[in-house]
């Protein structure tokens, strides 16, 4: 039997969610109701625990563990799953038989989602707002999607941001739950260069060979399309906001290619590439490095 290890349980956590498009620290809208807590304690989760619960995309905020449940006379719905939340706990330790100092050690325990149990009075559940402010679009920035005639259709109200080659159509949040309105078009501008590489625009996709996650191809790809963002984002004068992320999300693709210094630069000449079919600029040819 293999001994559980929560490092690599929460470690295949966080990959997961990488795996489908997202970065669990850095999302910048909100579509649930509020921060994820716990029910009874109503202490918000902090650290991991906080984006993991994020990314899960329950309709409500609230989490509870079994016994927790089973004390406001619930029960968890059958079939249902938990999420791990992990916690660090100071435990004696003595190394030496005069010596004994406090030594952190991760531990966890299971929660579930309010939603995921039955038999609560409703009137123990807390109200709560869904994250919403009043959206300012920048005309900037609506002017060059604006003015894009080969624009793919935008899709607006969905739980997260990607872009489907088959539909040729990016769905993306609506702009009242980001959590700033430059975000906002930063998040646009990634997906809106993805879909440069589509087979009728300049055909970037059809030569990716290798789709997997993590691969040379996928991570350069990742690159593109937030290095095109970056520098519209730069071209519309919203870039002091938004490059901070920009970078901390190129840097988590650079990772994967330390030592291929090529990939970076063929990034780089083919989202300035996708940036000016965007704004329509006829540049020359550019040989890749």
């Amino acid at each position: 039997m293999n001994k559980f290890d929560i490092y690599k349980v929460v470690t295949q956590k966080i990959i997961d969610q990488l795996e489908k498009g997202v970065i669990p620290w850095q999302i910048p809208w909100r579509t649930s109701n509020g921060m994820p807590r716990n029910l009874i304690t109503q202490r918000p989760y902090k650290g991991i625990n906080f984006w993991l619960l994020l990314c899960n995309k329950d309709p409500l905020p609230f989490y509870i563990t079994f016994e927790q449940a089973k004390s406001l006379g619930g029960k968890i719905k059958k079939g249902e799953k938990s999420t791990l939340v992990v916690f660090w706990k100071m435990l004696k330790s003595k190394e030496k038989p005069d010596e004994e100092k406090l030594v952190p050690f991760l531990r966890y325990y299971n929660v579930f989602n309010i939603s995921q149990v039955e038999g609560i009075d409703p009137s123990k559940i807390p109200m709560t707002d869904a994250f919403d402010h009043d959206f300012n679009p920048l005309e900037k920035a609506e002017s060059v999607i604006r003015n894009w005639p080969d624009c793919p259709k935008i899709e607006s109200g969905s739980d997260s941001a990607y872009y489907q080659p088959n539909r040729d159509t990016v769905s993306i949040p609506s702009p009242r739950v980001f959590f700033d309105d430059q975000q906002y078009y930063s998040t646009l501008f990634h997906e809106l260069v993805h879909s440069t590489g589509h087979l009728k625009r300049l055909g970037r996709h059809q030569k990716i060979k290798d789709h997997k996650f993590g691969s040379r191809d996928y991570s350069q790809e990742e690159l593109v399309a937030e290095m095109g963002a970056a520098y519209l984002c730069g071209l519309v004068n919203i870039q002091q906001k938004t490059f901070e992320n920009n970078v901390a999300y190129i840097k988590s693709w650079i990772r994967t290619f330390k030592n291929d210094t090529k990939v970076l630069l063929n990034a780089a000449a083919q989202a300035q590439r996708a940036v000016d079919y965007i704004l329509r600029i006829q540049s020359e040819p550019t040989t890749d490095y």
